[in-house]
């Protein structure tokens, strides 16, 4: 097994560019199954959760190829399974979202149960209502078994705003008869990014970025090449690494576009940045001093549904925060496991509070020390402790770092590249805290 050794207490400096999103490959190579012709994907990232479903693509039937380092092919030109492997199924989340594209391409799909980060229960409950209303029927059964003789266009009001319900249900009503409506849609940059591939492909969506979608069902979709955005929690991470260790960074095609929230976020907790067209310029010498609330009151950074502030950054601002001084308390609604990481803080000399599952109060400016041997225990929160291990003086070694390679591509020597002293080694695996 491979683990990180850092040792902290160097400011980054330099300029880093940020692999394509994550979050946005993980369904747009799913949708390449709605069509029989080939589609070139650019900016996609290397990372271990795309080879995943990359894999699942091949063992459906579909032909993938890597072109060079950052652009792939995929030519679904005839699909010979609906079934997904249960293993490769529970190494991801995103093997839910193979039910929208193989409703529509193939009328069925038996899907186990999805897998991913462990970091609480995420239900599923939309995803089945959406493809009912679109025509499927759906039978659970340890995992669900698909069927859809005829996709047909409704009108769709989700209960939640859930991203990958969200891309199920426009995948499947790009083929469906007739016109759909999806209210409540969420609408994050990486759905964003679907729903400008899909109408590449000849989709008809309309609404895109906003919270009501409306698709018209087409034929037949063709192929095309699509760009996969900028990782914006990738290039928040930057910033956090660049803040804690009291360095200064250029964050290269950025798409400053989708930071304003996460702007507004960090500013509360003293850090700003520079937009220069697509760069952004993170300085040192940040105030890094908790803006309290009106009444001097305790702020409270809340994870929200796009365009708010997303929940899969709640960890890197954290770290940040405990490096601010003053106190603010963190409420993450959505998953209950999401601050349990927050014990390896402590014992890093971080001055947090567990208050209940869904809130933390961190209190700061804290000195960290670094860690002798230390888990990633799920994708960002290991990013949250690589993070603590740069600014803490002193030499720490995380392990299960493949959790992080699921989300994040070459982050050591990336970080390396800006000054980080970082190194991958191969270890033997222990029971680390």
């Amino acid at each position: 097994m491979q683990q990180f050794v850092i040792e902290g207490g160097h400011p980054l400096r330099g300029e880093v560019t940020p692999s394509g999103n994550k979050n946005a490959a993980l369904k747009m190579l799913p949708a390449c199954l709605l069509t029989d012709e080939p589609v070139i994907l650019r900016n996609l990232p290397n990372i271990g959760d795309v080879r995943v479903v990359m894999e699942i693509l091949r063992r459906l039937g579909a032909e993938v190829e890597w072109v060079d380092s950052q652009t792939a092919r995929i030519h679904a030109r005839n699909i010979a399974h609906t079934s997904i492997d249960a293993d490769l199924a529970q190494k991801v989340r995103a093997s839910i979202v193979f039910a929208g594209p193989m409703l529509a391409r193939c009328g069925r799909l038996d899907l186990p149960a999805p897998g991913g980060d462990v970091i609480g229960q995420r239900r599923l409950d939309t995803h089945v209502i959406a493809l009912r209303k679109l025509g499927a029927d759906i039978t659970l059964n340890g995992g669900f078994q698909m069927r859809a003789e005829t996709l047909i266009g409704a009108d769709i009001l989700l209960d939640e705003a859930s991203v990958t319900a969200t891309e199920n249900a426009v995948m499947a009503a790009t083929l469906a008869k007739g016109t759909t409506i999806l209210r409540n849609a969420a609408s994050e940059p990486h759905v964003q990014d679907l729903c400008n591939m899909l109408n590449a492909m000849g989709a008809q969506i309309d609404g895109i970025g906003s919270n009501r979608l409306t698709i018209t069902g087409v034929e037949r979709l063709h192929g095309c090449e699509a760009r996969v955005g900028a990782d914006y929690l990738e290039v928040g991470s930057f910033i956090g690494a660049a803040v804690v260790t009291g360095g200064e960074i250029t964050i290269h095609d950025a798409d400053p576009q989708y930071l304003d929230m996460i702007a507004l976020v960090f500013e509360r907790l003293g850090v700003t940045w520079d937009v220069r067209g697509q760069d952004i310029f993170v300085p040192s010498g940040q105030a890094l001093t908790i803006s309290q609330d009106l009444g001097d009151r305790i702020p409270t950074i809340k994870a929200q549904p796009w365009p708010a502030f997303p929940s899969d950054l709640m960890s890197i601002a954290l770290v940040v925060a405990t490096q601010s001084a003053g106190a603010v308390l963190f409420h993450e609604w959505m998953y209950e496991s999401r601050f349990f990481f927050t014990d390896r803080l402590v014992n890093m000399g971080a001055r947090v509070t567990l208050v209940d599952p869904h809130r933390v109060l961190v209190q700061g400016p804290a000195t960290l020390k670094s860690a002798p041997h230390i888990s990633s225990p799920d994708i960002r929160a290991g990013m949250a402790i690589l993070l603590a291990a740069l600014a803490a003086k002193g030499e720490t070694r995380i392990s299960n770092i493949q959790q992080i390679d699921r989300g994040y591509e070459r982050v050591d020597e990336k970080l390396a590249a800006l000054g980080a002293k970082i190194e991958r080694i191969e270890a033997v695996e222990t029971q680390f805290t």
